[in-house]
């Protein structure tokens, strides 16, 4: 290979240098980048700013609806059932007649104890004419006191016996009476379980027909007995507020998913916690005028536990789950950082959660855009039906 001139060594020596400079510059300019990173822009969320208000609590508890009165009618003398005096399933009255038991032995048995009762009768006036005239002769000792006594002993046996008579006459006259089987309730009458005809027993087992008062009408609803300690603690303590401490206010959910118009009221709870469940039963009355509600449905009742000024209202989206399970949202302070907050919140009102602990008056809970947050993101906040700020 001929040498080159030394003219052309310091040519290939100059671009060599060149090269090199521009490949120092270019590993630099990457270099300087890396270590001073520019920051990400702030995400984009909405939130709500929280306020405390009077928030009204209430609790959706299941339940079955009951007739108010219940009468399963049964004869109280024997014999043979002469008529039915009503229409299966129609109204009936107190007092009304419904069956007609064939009355003839007991009108007989009733003229037997008038017969014993006139005998008798008879037989004590005698008895006390006796002992009157005696008593006179007894003065002027024509008759001895032994002969008195003896007819003042007839007398009183007399007039026992005819106090016993005119029970057995009232037990007589009772038994016909009985005769005609009366509903004892104004309600509404089932199916009959006999006809014209049949044999029927005093205070048989089979009712001959029940009758039901249905307006107005009860319904048993169950609560935990946890809730149950809970909300009076919250009344005890003052953060539940109500008109009074054994009565509230409620209102029925059908089975369609329909409101029953008419609101009721809660009566009374069980002193009982049943060991099954865990649960205690409350009773509520409703009116039922229109008769819609039917023993043995099931509803489900919205009963108001009173107002609670100590608490806020978070709607549900905003509220996510720690590892552990604990409610929990995210805040965004006042320089635009979100924080997570954990929160105590054990119950629902509509869409929201109602928080007693965790959050505060005035905090911006984020309700959109969560997936893009975590604590520490610097974000760019938009009120909910508010402009960005």
């Amino acid at each position: 290979m001929p040498e080159l001139p030394p003219r052309h060594w310091r040519a290939r020596l100059l671009v060599a240098g060149l090269v090199l400079t521009l490949a120092a510059g270019c590993d630099e300019q990457p270099t300087r980048a890396a270590a001073n990173p520019a920051p990400p822009p702030p995400v984009a969320v909405t939130v709500v700013t929280l306020e405390r208000k009077e928030i009204p609590v209430t609790s959706v508890l299941p339940g079955r609806t009951a007739p108010y009165r219940v009468a399963e009618i049964r004869p109280q003398v024997g014999g043979v059932l002469r008529e039915r005096m009503f229409t299966e399933g129609e109204a009936v009255t107190a007092g009304q007649s419904l069956f007609q038991i064939d009355p003839a032995p007991f009108e007989a048995a009733v003229r037997r104890a008038e017969a014993a009762l006139t005998r008798m009768e008879a037989t004590e006036r005698v008895a006390l004419s006796t002992v009157n005239r005696l008593r006179t002769l007894a003065r002027s000792q024509v008759v001895s006191e032994q002969n008195l006594e003896n007819a003042e002993t007839t007398l009183r046996q007399a007039q026992a016996d005819l106090l016993s008579l005119r029970a057995a006459l009232e037990t007589a006259r009772i038994d016909l009476n009985y005769t005609r089987v009366a509903s004892p309730i104004a309600g509404r009458t089932g199916r009959s379980t006999v006809t014209p005809g049949a044999l029927v027993t005093a205070n048989q087992q089979t009712a001959l027909v029940t009758v039901a008062q249905l307006d107005p009408i009860l319904v048993d609803l169950t609560q935990p007995s946890a809730a149950l300690l809970q909300q009076r603690r919250d009344v005890d303590s003052g953060a539940l507020r109500r008109p009074s401490a054994d009565r509230a206010v409620a209102r029925l959910i059908l089975e369609d998913g329909s409101e029953y118009p008419h609101a009721g009221e809660v009566q009374f709870s069980e002193v009982i916690v049943d060991q099954g469940t865990g649960s205690v039963t409350m009773r509520a009355v409703f009116p039922n005028p229109n008769q819609l509600l039917l023993p043995g449905m099931f509803v489900r009742a919205r009963v108001e536990e009173g107002v609670t000024d100590r608490a806020i209202l978070v709607p549900q989206r905003a509220v996510l789950r720690t590892p552990r399970g604990e409610p929990m949202a995210f805040v965004v302070n006042a320089e635009g950082v979100v924080e997570s907050r954990v929160l105590r919140a054990n119950r629902t009102i509509g869409t929201d959660w109602m928080v007693t602990a965790g959050l505060n008056p005035g905090d911006r809970v984020v309700i959109e855009g969560l997936q893009r947050i975590r604590p520490g993101t610097r974000v760019r906040a938009t009120e909910r039906g508010a402009a960005a700020s």
